[in-house]
């Protein structure tokens, strides 16, 4: 009974910040003002601040190339993401932790729907880009977290430099 008192604390949780139906449907473009929340790993920004543009492919080989990115503190980086596939892939930054918890909710939740500044989700054949200021040192990382990508290898790391 415990357990389920968890999984239901924790599908509330997800809920603020998730919609649910992921199918294969583009989510749609993000219009008007970015909600910007300080993460661990940077702070969503606004696109006139970018700095540098950094390309990435998805496949269906689940690997993001390049999947090693090196940003120096305070850098405001457009990630811009061409999915090479055949299906539905996705670009999420974050803590491994997080990205481990969200790809477990994913595999339980697969039609789970998300959208945050931090993510972007791309159909096959098309781009998809999201602009972040990286203005926390360290390491983290990048992961598509569409069901059994994540645990497929779809992952990277990107190195934040003081």
């Amino acid at each position: 009974m415990k357990s389920i008192h968890f999984l239901i604390a924790g599908l509330i949780a997800v809920a603020g910040t998730a919609a649910f139906a992921h199918g294969n449907e583009e989510h749609p473009a993000k219009a008007g003002a970015v909600r910007k929340e300080q993460k661990p790993w940077g702070i969503a920004a606004d696109a006139k601040k970018v700095t540098r543009t950094v390309e990435l492919t998805m496949s269906d080989n689940m690997r993001f190339t390049p999947d090693r990115i090196e940003v120096k503190r305070g850098e405001t980086v457009r990630l811009v993401v061409k999915n090479a596939g055949q299906m539905l892939h996705e670009l999420v930054i974050g803590t491994k932790k997080e990205l481990d918890e969200h790809a477990a909710l994913m595999m339980k939740f697969p039609n789970m729907e998300h959208d945050e500044p931090y993510m972007t989700h791309v159909k096959p054949g098309k781009s998809g880009e999201l602009v972040w200021t990286f203005n926390r040192p360290g390491q983290f990382d990048f992961a598509c977290l569409v069901a059994g990508h994540y645990q497929a290898g779809m992952v990277g790391k990107i190195t934040v430099n003081p």
